[in-house]
């Protein structure tokens, strides 16, 4: 492979869950472009064990999103043993089902607290030591949930739709300091945390090797959105302009209102459990 093939030669990247699904696509999509990757999860071994697999160079340890002091070490210690990160990507999420009046404390918690805390730590973090040296890329993992309410996924969907907002601010925070912001909108991509999920007509499952090569083609090119798959954006913003009924009629035109309510909860269980139980 040509340099010219390799775009990312010799960048640094530090990716939050890195240790499986989406995360562990991408560092591997990076890596193929030339970049070395730093893997950051709460199953450290998991993670050390992921990038020893892409090679010579990559990192992976310990990372708890939700605790500043934990990620501020890792990426310490990222810059420590591979230099200057050159972007971070938030990836680390959880997605847990149900009415919210039937929600628990503990999924609320947690998931506010990694979804969106954990991005907002990130975030900081990054604009800290990116405005600094005048360029770098922070790119937050968002949803299509964060830009449509779907049913029995009420405060996952807050979540997302906080981190959207929170791309829009920063993007202008850091405008004219050399540093760019990337917000990503997939639909439900085929993981763990997407597992047993309906679909919408017309919009197929992703595939993380997608959601990947996405991300990589965003950082290379410094795109400020990415939406996946290609043709959402061409039907979300025109239905945004739409009054509240009128966008929850084509939400359920096009079985949208099923994606998140009639998810297999068999399927979802072990999941579901661990994102919990992990956090």
């Amino acid at each position: 492979m040509t340099e010219l093939e390799r775009p990312l030669n010799g960048q640094v990247v530090l990716i939050t869950g890195g240790a499986g699904g989406i995360g562990l696509a991408t560092a591997k999509s990076l890596v193929n472009a030339g970049a070395k990757v730093a893997l950051g999860d709460l199953d450290h071994a998991a993670a050390e064990q992921a990038a020893d697999s892409l090679g010579e160079g990559n990192i992976g340890g310990r990372l708890d999103v939700t605790d500043m002091e934990s990620f501020a070490a890792f990426f310490e210690r990222v810059e420590a043993e591979m230099g200057p990160v050159d972007a971070l990507i938030n990836n680390a999420g959880v997605m847990i089902l149900g009415p919210l009046d039937e929600e628990e404390e503990a999924v609320t918690s947690t998931t506010i607290a990694v979804n969106l805390a954990g991005v907002i730590n990130g975030t900081k973090l990054a604009m800290r030591y990116m405005k600094r040296r005048r360029r770098g890329r922070i790119v937050n993992i968002a949803s299509q949930a964060g830009k449509a309410g779907f049913p029995n996924g009420a405060t996952y969907c807050a979540t997302k739709f906080a981190v959207v907002g929170l791309c829009d601010a920063v993007r202008n925070e850091l405008r004219a300091t050399g540093v760019g912001v990337t917000c990503v909108m997939p639909g439900p991509v085929a993981t763990e945390l997407g597992a047993g999920l309906g679909k919408a007509r017309g919009v197929e499952l992703l595939k993380p090797e997608e959601v990947a090569e996405a991300i990589t083609r965003a950082i290379v090119r410094g795109e400020s959105e990415v939406w996946l798959p290609r043709i959402t954006p061409f039907i979300a913003k025109p239905v945004s302009l739409l009054p509240a009924g009128g966008r929850d009629f084509v939400m359920r035109a096009m079985n949208a209102d099923k994606v998140l309510s009639q998810a297999d909860s068999a399927r979802r269980a072990e999941y579901e459990e661990s994102a919990i139980n992990k956090s």
